[in-house]
């Protein structure tokens, strides 16, 4: 009768650890299987105003294969918008921030910083638009960084700088 019990506590393990292991690999697992397709946006006539700065996502730390970057990003007035060679590793609850330092290489650089979120990555690849709430004085921001909200994660840094 012990060895009866001994199966079905054995059994209850192995069905919970099985099933947090498959879940745990299926959200990581997921953006890769499954990216969506490459952005084709445009800035709009009225996000057309005078380019503020210019910058280049990097690879932050070459030693890790997963959160790298590249491409290049415009700041207007208005818009941030990542050009149409911008491009991310996948994964999950990626954003675009604005932040008040330069040469952001780690996470804690951003966590320590009073930045500004401005939306949700949309897609891994190519060109996207990002308004720029009212009120920032993009002065105070020099850099626009990919974040993994989900894992606290710096992915890639631009450095801004000041058009001419």
């Amino acid at each position: 009768m012990r060895s009866f019990w001994r199966g079905i506590v054995i059994f209850l393990f192995g069905g919970v650890f099985g099933t947090s292991f498959g879940v745990a690999l299926g959200f990581f697992l997921f953006p890769f299987v499954f990216p969506p397709p490459t952005a084709i946006e445009q800035v709009a006539e009225a996000d057309r105003t005078p380019l503020i700065a210019t910058g280049t996502f990097i690879h932050a730390n070459p030693s890790d294969p997963i959160h790298y970057g590249k491409g290049r990003v415009s700041v207007y007035e208005r818009t941030v918008f990542l050009e149409p060679d911008f491009e991310v590793g996948p994964g999950p609850a990626f954003h675009v921030y604005l932040v008040p330092k330069r040469s952001i290489r780690d996470a804690a650089a951003v966590k320590d910083s009073m930045y500004v979120d401005l939306g949700g990555l949309r897609a891994f690849k190519g060109s996207q638009r990002y308004p720029i709430p009212a009120g920032v004085d993009l002065k105070n921001y020099q850099s626009v960084v990919i974040w993994c909200e989900r894992f606290s994660a710096l992915i890639s840094p631009a450095d801004l700088m000041a058009a001419k």
